[in-house]
């Protein structure tokens, strides 16, 4: 089984949290997510997620704390997952690998078709965001 890690950030901005859709012709094609990408191997998580988001929405971001790891098998492949609270420092989001990205209030998150390793970092955020 290939194993990937893959850091993701949960940016916050206002009561709300970016989702990002898998375009076509991705993995996952049509799941929502929180964006990020895979770990390289001479990357640090933190690192990793600020070059990701850079390439795939155009934008700059501090990375504010941890926030998650969840490990899930999606059977050919299995995702460790590692999300970081992020704030948005600079850019417009401009996508290049998905095609829609929403903010959504953190109460709503489970009602998209998030996808199966997301769904276990958006119930983190959720209970976090009523633990305030």
């Amino acid at each position: 089984m290939n194993r990937i890690k893959v850091a993701a950030g949960v940016i916050l901005d206002n009561g709300k949290v970016l989702i990002t859709r898998r375009a076509p012709k991705e993995n996952f094609a049509g799941g929502w997510e929180f964006p990020g990408g895979k770990i390289e191997d001479d990357e640090t998580p933190e690192d990793c997620l600020a070059r990701e988001l850079k390439e795939e929405l155009n934008i700059d971001v501090s990375i504010d704390r941890f926030c998650a790891e969840v490990t899930y098998d999606y059977g050919e492949i299995c995702i460790n997952l590692i999300a970081y609270y992020c704030t948005i420092t600079g850019g417009e989001i401009r996508m290049s690998v998905h095609d829609n990205f929403k903010w959504v209030e953190i109460a709503d998150l489970l009602k998209f078709e998030l996808l199966p390793a997301d769904v276990l970092i958006a119930e983190k955020i959720m209970d976090d965001w009523l633990k305030k």
